[in-house]
């Protein structure tokens, strides 16, 4: 079972079964797939649809053709006579990890990703910039984190995790997200994914700049998720006056968030 967010809020589950191939009477036909879906659409509809043949991705229909349920990678096309009407940039979900608070979905249908955000606080900007440097900027969407994560703390309320694209790229690694010489970039598999990931740090008036990006090798356009955490040196605020942040606890929330993410390519 799959669910899928498409624009304007609409949803849709999808039950997929596997069925017998069977080998048409026709010589040089190509072979009929025996699988079914059951749609379920958040307007209500439940439709059973038989798999059909198709040259890319997995299509199914009902008997009349009026209804396609087409999956391609993450993404899903729904085709209502043959139009794209009420369902249209559908994205695959990813299911809500157990006892953790990811209980609200972002799905970007222009960007083609998903991922899953806790269920209060947490601002979007989708359009968010990284300031890569003079003349060149990177786009994405930027979720900064709720100001009670800071409230107290020396951790900046500016602190966030974004999802970056850079399109035309052939060769996808952390390197090309971050201006700065001498980056280890390493290789590493978290939750099934491989990444490519390089850290910076930087300093200025007590102020601490640390980001860190897992890229994703082989995506075209090369997407990258960037952790940017700011905050102050807990030495120069006046005893008393805050706490230190929760480093383990908010990098532990971060990547919570970034094993959500499911991209349509």
């Amino acid at each position: 079972t799959v669910s899928y967010a498409c624009n304007a809020g609409k949803t849709i589950q999808a039950t997929l079964y596997d069925g017998p191939t069977m080998t048409p009477a026709v010589a040089g036909q190509p072979p009929i797939p025996g699988g079914t879906a059951t749609v379920v659409l958040s307007d209500g509809r439940t439709m059973t649809l038989h798999q059909t043949v198709s040259a890319d991705g997995v299509r199914y229909a009902n008997d009349d053709e009026s209804f396609v349920f087409w999956t391609k990678g993450n993404g899903a096309l729904v085709l209502e006579n043959n139009q794209e009407k009420s369902y249209i940039g559908c994205v695959a979900i990813a299911p809500e990890p157990v006892g953790v608070d990811l209980s609200k979905v972002y799905a970007n249908s222009s960007d083609g990703f998903s991922l899953r955000l806790p269920s209060t606080g947490y601002k979007i900007d989708e359009a968010y910039q990284y300031a890569y440097g003079p003349g060149k900027n990177i786009s994405g969407v930027k979720f900064t984190i709720p100001p009670a994560l800071a409230q107290g703390t020396n951790l900046s309320p500016d602190t966030y995790i974004s999802v970056e694209e850079l399109p035309n790229t052939q060769n996808c690694t952390a390197g090309l997200f971050l201006n700065q010489g001498g980056l280890s970039v390493q290789t590493i598999n978290d939750a099934g994914t491989t990444y490519s990931v390089a850290s910076t740090t930087g300093a200025g008036a007590g102020n601490r700049y640390e980001e860190t990006v897992y890229a994703i090798p082989g995506t075209n356009p090369c997407f990258a998720v960037r952790y940017f955490v700011h905050y102050g040196v807990i030495q120069n605020y006046p005893v008393g006056t805050v706490t230190e942040f929760d480093k383990n606890a908010l990098l532990t929330q971060f990547d919570q968030i970034r094993r959500t993410m499911v991209i349509s390519q």
